[in-house]
């Protein structure tokens, strides 16, 4: 595996370093923040920092060689994505809502509270990442692509044929209007997870042609997911919680600070799993006692409501990361604004007022897209550092990583309050938030109550009997939950063809599967990414 040695792992903190890569969050930030107003999108520039750092290490200047390193150029597509993710959807989104409720009072608070989440929400994933609950292993689409894609730029030869060719037919597959990422998951994400995810994307878009209904109306993705998300949960605590079993021993290894013995493979201990979910949770309950108090929505509420608030309002933010980073883990997509949505509804059900429904629900939405994104990004240096090999190089690579994203976060926060006032003088707001406040005037009711409880059932069977490992609930839910009926037959294809691939060519298959569904991933994401910034130069 390329460099893969025993030399330190690059510091973010040297001054060259640092200094290129806040410039390179800071550009991620202003993507990130112009798409997600202009468009409703935050696209994964991940790629898009990796190719800017590879063609960097081209100029013939001594400090830029530099950027030949991997590892250097690893930092440097997290620090572009991070702030991207950052500043559209962790901190535009919740702060819009405010805005359009008529209460510009509330922004600043709304902004402390979606930093503080944002922050809470990266830390929970790099305290988890390489857990059981999101191993290493685990698929992470996105960063496998960039991963290749990085790699290509290195090494060349039959690897780089391969992404190569898996990148224009990701571009030209794109254009006609194919969704390339859908069908590049489909070869190398978890078969039993991806098939529910195109099913229930089929399922989503026929709806109305077929059976004469509008899922969306009825409640029927909303309910799935609130069913499956409470099974996810308590399957996530029962491993939390589970002992290991020493008759079935399969630990191998022992953690070296600790003496906690771990999982073959794994860095990180079940004591780590409960340490992070633990004082996560209260990271959450101290965030939403701070927008709380901030925002002046102490004074709306008597004492008990104001406990059910806190409480409600931490769960749903950590119910929320969950369940958005299972999806992430598994599909490469993640519905963070219809779980932000669904968390929304219940809260409107339990009664709580509109102002602090509307910091809840900003709230809820911040956290989550962090979490999927620091994801992809350690998966890509996961396998740039050599897919474990080292576990030492691995730990101290993603510590450096973690690093270096808070400190793209940090420039996202900058940027978005040096900024946000003249998004709003103009009227440019996330669409999502549009959505977000026109349920809270709306209101809920019993029925609402009924729909969803109802449709809650199937989808809390579906995910208990398809298990913790195939996700099926999640998958199926996530796919009701988005409106992109080719999606969904990108993913049957894709799965289709990867099996009689597989039964013909044998396992002998899978690699030269695995290179050619990064390129058609990073293939959609360049022709996204560039038609996006074609279509917001159109709208100026």
């Amino acid at each position: 595996m390329a460099q893969l040695e025993t030399q330190k792992h690059p510091n973010i903190f040297k001054p060259m370093t640092l200094i290129f890569n806040v410039i390179t969050a800071a550009l991620g930030a202003i993507i990130g923040l112009q798409l997600i107003t202009t468009l409703g999108i935050s696209p994964n520039t991940s790629i898009i920092g990796a190719l800017l750092a590879m063609i960097i290490a081209r100029v013939p200047l001594q400090y830029f060689s530099k950027y030949k390193s991997l590892h250097e150029q690893n930092l440097v597509q997290t620090s572009i994505s991070s702030a991207t993710f950052g500043a559209g959807n962790s901190l535009m989104i919740p702060i819009g809502i405010p805005f359009l409720m008529g209460t510009p009072n509330l922004i600043l608070p709304m902004l402390i509270g979606a930093t503080l989440a944002m922050y809470a929400d990266a830390t929970m994933l790099y305290r988890l990442f390489d857990s059981k609950i999101f191993p290493a292993s685990g698929t992470w689409p996105p960063g496998v692509a960039t991963a290749e894609a990085i790699f290509a730029g290195d090494q060349g030869g039959k690897r780089a044929g391969l992404l190569g060719i898996g990148t224009v037919l990701g571009i030209i597959g794109s254009y006609l209007g194919v969704s390339m990422s859908a069908f590049g998951v489909a070869f190398i994400g978890n078969i039993w997870a991806l098939t529910m995810f195109g099913v229930g994307l089929l399922l989503r878009g026929y709806s109305k042609p077929l059976f004469g209904m509008d899922m969306n109306a009825l409640y029927i993705p909303h309910g799935f997911m609130i069913g499956a998300g409470i099974v996810a949960l308590v399957q996530v605590v029962l491993i939390i919680l589970k002992k290991e079993n020493s008759a079935k021993s399969n630990i191998s290894s022992e953690n070296a600070a600790t003496g906690e013995k771990v999982a073959p493979g794994l860095t990180r201990t079940e004591k780590d799993i409960r340490r992070a979910f633990g004082y996560g949770f209260l990271a959450y309950v101290t965030i939403a006692f701070i927008i709380a108090v901030a925002g002046g929505i102490i004074t709306k509420m008597s004492v008990g409501m104001f406990v059910i608030y806190l409480i409600f309002a931490a769960f749903a933010a950590f119910a929320h990361e969950i369940i958005v980073g299972i999806s992430a883990m598994h599909s490469g997509w993640f519905p963070a604004f219809a779980v932000a949505l669904i968390t929304l509804i219940v809260g409107m059900l339990i009664g709580f007022p509109p102002i602090a429904l509307a910091l809840m629900v900003g709230f809820s939405a911040s956290t989550g897209p962090a979490f999927a994104d620091m994801g992809y990004d350690l998966k890509t240096g996961y396998i740039i550092r050599g897919n474990g090999e080292n576990p030492e190089f691995e730990k101290e690579g993603r510590k450096q990583q973690y690093i270096t994203g808070m400190i793209a976060f940090s420039v996202a926060v900058v940027t978005v309050f040096l900024t946000y006032k003249g998004f709003f003088a103009a009227n440019l707001v996330p669409p999502v938030d549009i959505v977000y406040v026109a349920t809270i005037k709306a209101g809920a009711s019993a029925d609402v109550a009924m729909k969803l409880l109802l449709w809650a059932i199937p989808g809390a069977l579906l995910q208990f009997f398809g298990g913790s490992n195939r996700q099926m609930g999640i998958l199926f839910a996530t796919g009701l939950l988005l409106v992109n009926p080719k999606a969904g037959w990108a993913v049957i294809a894709g799965i289709l063809i990867r099996a009689i691939v597989l039964k013909v060519k044998g396992k002998g298959a899978e690699a030269p599967m695995s290179i050619l569904a990064a390129g058609f991933i990073a293939g959609d994401a360049l022709y996204s990414f560039s038609s996006s910034m074609f279509k917001l130069k159109v709208t100026k």
